[in-house]
């Protein structure tokens, strides 16, 4: 399978180097040079690996592509290429539905929205897509675990939830912080939260039971854990969060 990327950032060089990862018998793939310094990084990486001319060039080499550009740029990024029939894109612009994208290219293509966590890197992330997809399907499976959408609004709330990795972080540096101002120094923080939470990541992995029976079940009554998730909920973490989904899913869905 000959691939192509247009747009070379960072969840580009995710994808590729998960591919490499993987050991996946691809037969080339063609970068767009946009971003030269990710690109000549990828092409370390395999020598079926090849920097194209322009975009244009990438998709005369490729059978599937895949566009990875910012949201406000891809209608002038897409406009000018000429797609031939057959062509199957995968489609990793938030927000752009398939039926603007084939609004844009003159010719019949197959599309399939997706959504890659950056850890496909390390063959351990999750990819959101829509709608099902064989071609996409065998890509991401390779890079981990793969979540087909219902519809469009459920791609959606999926894009709505990857907008969390920040918070995320932001959760962890707040810990981190604090326990500094309590005489902790920060890098012994720093190494001990990200295994904690991963454990428990592992954990809600592997049960069938809902969030909200693990938080009980992480809870002792009349414990630490179940006082601090009182304190979180009654001083507005858990509205505070719904907030944030909301907004994420509104600005999504608001650039329909």
């Amino acid at each position: 399978m000959r691939l192509g990327f247009i747009g070379t950032g960072s969840i580009t060089g995710a994808i590729v180097s998960g591919l490499v990862k993987a050991n996946w018998n691809f037969r080339e793939i063609s970068l767009s040079p946009r971003n030269a310094a990710v690109a000549a990084r990828l092409v370390e990486l395999d020598r079926k690996i090849r920097v194209r001319t322009d975009n244009q060039a990438v998709l005369d080499d490729s059978e599937v592509v895949f566009l990875a550009v910012r949201p406000q740029i891809a209608r002038d990024v897409v406009g000018p290429l000429a797609f031939r029939a057959g062509h199957r894109v995968i489609n990793l612009v938030a927000g752009l539905t398939s039926e603007d994208l084939a609004s844009w290219v003159a010719a019949p293509i197959a599309i399939c929205r997706a959504i890659p966590a950056p850890f496909v890197a390390d063959l351990c992330g999750v990819t959101a897509i829509y709608p099902r997809d064989a071609v996409a399907m065998e890509i991401f499976s390779r890079l981990g675990k793969v979540v087909e959408a219902r519809g469009p609004g459920d791609f959606e709330l999926f894009g709505s939830a990857y907008c969390l990795m920040g918070t995320y972080f932001g959760c962890l540096e707040s810990a981190a912080r604090w326990m500094q101002s309590k005489g902790m120094d920060y890098e012994v923080a720093r190494a001990f939260l990200p295994p904690l939470f991963a454990g428990l990541a592992r954990a809600a992995a592997s049960s069938p039971k809902s969030f909200e029976e693990l938080r009980i079940a992480f809870s002792t009554p009349g414990g630490l854990n179940e006082k601090a998730f009182q304190i979180f909920q009654s001083q507005g973490g858990t509205q505070a969060l719904a907030a944030a989904l909301e907004a994420a899913y509104a600005k999504l869905i608001g650039s329909h």
